[in-house]
């Protein structure tokens, strides 16, 4: 895992419309160093991507209003997004989250996060290190 002293520092951006969710995950992503930013929806990730705004990783719900998981990813997909994006949802539904993984997900959890789901997929972005 990346560490502050001399390497870099990966970060995050989690997109969630359920406000709980949202603060479990961001300080379950502090908690393992890893600088984050939260987005409400789909639409606000997209925005902060345009920005020029960069993460390692992109903690996807599928289901929230305006933009959901599915379109936000196929819209950062299409321009050229190439951040690890894990897809979560309370979703159970093999047809629900293969639909979810064909928008381009790396990986896909379902809620909520834990830290050893996030260290498995911290192993997929550090593979090289």
């Amino acid at each position: 895992m990346a560490t502050s002293n001399g390497r870099t520092k990966i970060t995050a951006l989690v997109v969630d419309d359920d406000r709980i969710i949202k603060t479990i995950h961001s300080k379950l992503l502090s908690k393992l160093g890893i600088e984050n930013q939260v987005a409400a929806n789909g639409e606000e990730a997209v925005d902060l991507h345009c920005s020029g705004k960069k993460f390692d990783l992109i903690v996807m719900d599928r289901d929230m209003p305006i933009m959901n998981g599915i379109e936000a990813t196929r819209e950062l997909r299409a321009l050229g997004i190439r951040s690890i994006i894990v897809g979560v949802s309370t979703r159970s539904l093999e047809q629900e989250i293969q639909e979810f993984m064909d928008a381009g997900l790396d990986d896909y959890q379902e809620k909520p996060l834990t830290s050893s789901k996030v260290i498995s997929i911290l192993h997929k972005i550090n593979h090289n290190s």
